[in-house]
């Protein structure tokens, strides 16, 4: 049983309504609150767009499969927020694992929270 002040782990997010793994083995996590509404994303990205009423990203979808994984890999790496960090994550569903941009260049998750 988790306590309600532990931490949430990113890989789990949005898991409950995902596809099966099978169809769908990456996961987009945005962290829309550090979003600084540059645009990059959308220009590599057509899962990405910059909505303009808000000046944030928006992703079409947060769950992808192979089709998709280069475009939102770049658009992870392009992303200047967090200081060049950025702030959109694609995950391997199969290992938990940060494919991009992997900052700490383990496959940590650098989702903060």
């Amino acid at each position: 049983m988790s306590d309600a002040d532990d931490p949430i782990d990113p890989a789990d997010v949005g898991e409950a309504d995902a596809p099966p793994i099978g169809e769908k083995p990456y996961k987009v996590l945005f962290e829309a609150n550090k979003c600084i509404g540059a645009g990059k994303c959308a220009s590599v990205s057509p899962n990405w767009s910059l909505d303009i009423e808000t000046g944030l990203a928006v992703p079409e979808t947060y769950f992808i499969d192979e089709s998709d994984l280069d475009h939102n890999v770049r658009a992870a790496e392009v992303c200047p927020a967090k200081k060049d960090r950025g702030v959109i994550h694609v995950i391997d569903r199969r290992t938990g694992e940060e494919i991009a941009p992997d900052p700490h260049g383990d496959g940590t998750v650098s989702v903060e929270w």
